[in-house]
């Protein structure tokens, strides 16, 4: 089946890595059959300053083949980057759909995974971030339960009931770094309708908790098992796995991920075509082009990489080699 896929580039850093994304689909899956649309919010109300990608950024995405797509930002914008990708949903033809976190690399074969559009999924490649469990409650199960009844949801058919009570991965909880679903237009409308509401009348049990930078990944859960969807099986192992790397900066991906994906990195790269629009990213220029990449690498064991996440950036850190 074809697919469309879907990823968000505003002016700095996303523009970059739109640019990585798309050259990674290219080598990595030539036979991609569907459409590559990076989503472009429009300068209005909501926005400080313009979003839009520069001129170069345009023309790069657009020789790699991708298609950029305007859609406006009416609820979220600089206030909420992250709900770009609820709102841009809208503004894609209505046909199944694959979103991309920007900051992911294309490192195998999309078009060979086996996906069922009519059940909706999500990414995985989560930590325990969000309830933030108070000492004198509500529990993470009436934290969560609470949601689930606010849309009529049936709370118990979520739960993983081989991990045990009040223990975070019972929940339903993704990453929103990559999500599916056959309509954009059913998922986006209620994705952002639900969105709206937890943030402006959560349910009392929300009273304590930090809404902001969580929100998507509150409602994402919600939105994809009211449309029948779940935790991803076997046949999507190739997302976060062989075919998709969800890097989030490049030095996490220099520092934790695979020697074919940092390969797969540095072959795109390499494109003369690419390299004069791409060294206006400060992070590209130093982990890529002056090699601080292969030092951040040098610092960790593969095999063995510290089991938070904080602990890999503070130690980038304290070395000189975090960079955005």
């Amino acid at each position: 089946m074809s697919f469309n896929i879907l990823a968000i580039a505003q002016a700095g850093r996303l523009e970059h890595e739109a640019i990585l994304l798309a050259a990674s689909l290219r080598h990595s899956d030539p036979d991609f059959a569907g459409t590559l649309y990076i989503a472009e919010p429009q300068p209005g109300p909501k926005w400080r300053e313009d979003p839009r990608i520069a001129n170069r950024t345009r023309k790069t995405l657009t020789e790699l083949g991708a298609t950029i797509l305007p859609f406006e930002s009416r609820v979220f914008g600089s206030d909420y980057p992250n709900g770009n990708k609820i709102e841009a949903l809208a503004a894609l033809p209505d046909a199944p759909f694959l979103f991309l976190d920007t900051d992911t690399l294309v490192t195998g074969p999309l078009s060979q995974i086996a996906f069922d559009f009519t059940r909706p999924s999500a990414s995985m490649l989560r930590e325990n971030t969000w309830p933030k469990v108070e000492l004198y409650g509500p529990s993470a199960t009436q934290t969560w339960k609470a949601l689930y009844d606010r849309f009529g949801l049936d709370f118990d058919s979520s739960l993983d009931p081989t991990q045990p009570r009040d223990y975070w991965q019972r929940f339903l909880y993704f990453n929103a770094g990559w999500f599916f679903h056959e309509s954009p237009r059913a998922f986006g409308n209620r994705f952002l309708s639900w969105s709206r509401e937890i943030h402006d009348a959560p349910p009392a049990e929300l009273v304590c908790q930090e809404l902001y930078p969580w929100l998507d990944q509150i409602t994402l859960p919600l939105v994809v098992h009211s449309f029948g969807g779940g935790r991803p099986g076997p046949e999507l192992a190739a997302l976060d796995g062989s075919a998709t790397c969800h890097y989030r900066t490049l030095p996490l991906l220099y520092a934790r991920e695979s020697d074919h994906a940092v390969g797969v990195l540095e072959t795109v790269a390499a494109d003369p075509r690419l390299r004069p629009v791409l060294r206006h990213w400060g992070a590209f220029k130093r982990m890529v082009l002056q090699g601080e990449g292969a030092k951040a690498r040098a610092l960790f064991d593969r095999a063995d990489l510290p089991r938070r996440e904080q602990v890999i950036r503070n130690t980038l850190k304290r070395e000189g080699l975090w960079v955005r």
